[in-house]
């Protein structure tokens, strides 16, 4: 049997909490969901809730400054040997990376609630006076392929390959519709991550049109 696949995860977190995504995906390569070997994880703040998460589950941590040169994000992927990045909750641009093999997860419907500013409680927020507008009747966790930025409002604009409804209900709040889609992302980012690292999804990293294996509307 060859070695695992190699994963290194990007994630932002706070000052003081977040990176549960993160968490999930180590409690499920643990448990056998996702068969692939976390290498490390990197966030933006030094000791924050991320650090906090890793250095209690035993994974290697890296503090990562926000850079604006695309062969930071090389070196560090270089520095841990990684062959796949995921990306969750990561509030950043990344550039230099391999399309193929870098992939987000995004708590609501894209493209519509994406882009610039929009990630967390402002999606949550965008979703809610849109179905208060009579304009959806769910939400949604997407995952994406990311793609080099153009610009540097250039957010969630790769191909995305998978996307699961969270029905909308009369009486939700942003802080409601909040909890479900996360608790969506913690039961299928792990098993999607597995599909991806293995070649059951994938694209050439140029034409949208190329990518197989795609779970939408799941």
């Amino acid at each position: 049997m060859g070695s695992k696949p190699r994963l290194l995860v990007f994630a932002s977190g706070t000052p003081t909490g977040g990176g549960s995504g993160f968490e999930k995906l180590v409690e499920n390569q643990r448990r056998g969901v996702l068969d692939a070997e976390i290498v490390g994880v990197v966030s933006n703040h030094k000791n924050g809730g991320v650090r906090e998460r890793a250095d209690r589950l035993g994974i290697k941590f890296r503090h990562f400054r926000q850079p604006h040169e695309e062969y930071m994000y090389r070196l560090i992927v270089e520095v841990f040997d990684a062959e796949w990045v995921a990306l969750s909750g990561w509030l950043n641009l990344t550039k230099g990376l391999d399309p193929r093999t870098t992939f987000n997860i995004h708590p609501g419907p894209l493209p519509r609630f994406g882009g610039p500013g929009m990630y967390g409680h402002h999606v949550h927020q965008a979703v809610i006076a849109a179905y208060y507008g009579s304009d959806i009747t769910a939400s949604a966790v997407s995952m994406h392929f990311v793609t080099e930025p153009k610009g540097p409002d250039d957010y969630d604009k790769g191909p995305v390959f998978f996307s699961y409804p969270v029905v909308l209900h009369e009486g939700d709040t942003a802080e409601t519709i909040g909890a479900r889609v996360n608790a969506a992302e913690h039961e299928w980012q792990s098993r999607i991550t597995n599909l991806v690292v293995h070649g059951g999804i994938g694209w050439d990293g140029k034409n949208p049109s190329s990518m197989w294996g795609a779970q939408l509307n799941a």
